[in-house]
């Protein structure tokens, strides 16, 4: 507790720039041209995490919570991986107006719901945190929408 002729100071060190993921054209037209059939995009640009989230949505709609659980973790991982080839270092704003942040963010929001549907509390909660980290307003972009 805080003396009232005490400060309170905050971080002084600078937050790092926001990561911005680069534009994959050839893997949206993909997935919009799939359709029905989103895994033709994943087979053919398996590190394009918003086709991962698609699949998972559609699994999760459709009552296959562990299947939607798979491919929200599929997709989260790549999009780790493509994150830290843009210079993220496992902190910072990953802007959900960013468009190709998207994919990413959606898998970090489907791997929440579907590790929480399963039961595993700490992951739900840890995907959870990372997703307000990332941006602190992209889950209520996400809440009670699946895009598939």
């Amino acid at each position: 507790m805080l003396n009232a002729g005490m400060t309170q100071f905050s971080n002084l060190m600078p937050e790092p720039s926001a990561t911005l993921l680069p534009e994959s054209p050839d893997a949206a037209a993909a997935l919009a041209r799939a359709g029905d059939d989103p895994a033709a995009a994943v087979a053919n640009f398996p590190t394009y995490s918003a086709a991962w989230a698609v699949l998972a949505d559609r699994a999760y709609d459709d009552g296959r919570v562990v299947d939607s659980y798979a491919y929200a973790r599929v997709g989260y991982h790549r999009g780790l991986d493509s994150l830290r080839r843009a210079g993220w270092k496992g902190f910072g704003s990953v802007p959900w107006s960013h468009q190709p942040n998207r994919g990413f963010l959606r898998c970090v929001f489907a791997l929440a719901r579907a590790a929480g549907a399963i039961g595993e509390a700490d992951e739900a909660a840890r995907c959870s945190e990372l997703l307000t980290e990332c941006d602190p307003g992209a889950a209520s972009h996400l809440s009670g929408q699946t895009t598939g």
